[in-house]
């Protein structure tokens, strides 16, 4: 399969046209990123949580995202994050960090959908937590993640 860091270049950020999100989906990308999602390397959860990012901005992408489980696989890696108290050196703090602000809104896109936001709804505490006790960038995306996972129509 090559580079598992190398399947999610490209698919980060919002700058894929709608037309490369769709691509993904067909082509069944989603699996391969969510199970990337437990990677032992930190970067590669980040690239795989920003992909799917990026490919939920679509229904399809939100739909079949969490047809293929990554709802679960993302809140699996936001509490094992949650919980681990290991001491890092630097690097690896801030590839934690990005881990965590890619998983986090990675969540936000899939609570859109009705079905996400169902599932999503017991990882609120630990959302919170975050508020609570992060930096001015993980408490603005965890904010949005509650608000959207709350949401009620």
């Amino acid at each position: 399969m090559g580079d598992p860091g190398k399947v999610s270049q490209g698919h980060h950020g919002h700058n894929v046209p709608l037309e490369g999100k769709a691509r993904a989906v067909k082509v069944r990308c989603i699996p391969v990123l969510v199970t990337l999602l437990a990677d032992r390397n930190f970067q590669v959860r980040a690239q795989a949580a920003g992909a799917l990012m990026s490919i939920a901005i679509t229904t399809e992408g939100k739909k079949e995202s969490i047809r293929e489980g990554a709802v679960e696989a993302l809140m699996k890696l936001l509490a094992e994050d949650e919980m681990s108290d290991v001491r890092l050196n630097v690097i690896k703090v801030n590839t934690l960090s990005n881990v965590r602000l890619m998983t986090v809104k990675a969540i936000t896109m899939l609570a859109e959908a009705p079905e996400g936001r169902e599932k999503l709804v017991e990882i609120v505490p630990i959302l919170e937590n975050i508020i609570n006790t992060g930096g001015p960038m993980m408490k603005k995306v965890a904010s949005t993640a509650v608000r959207v996972i709350t949401w009620t129509p």
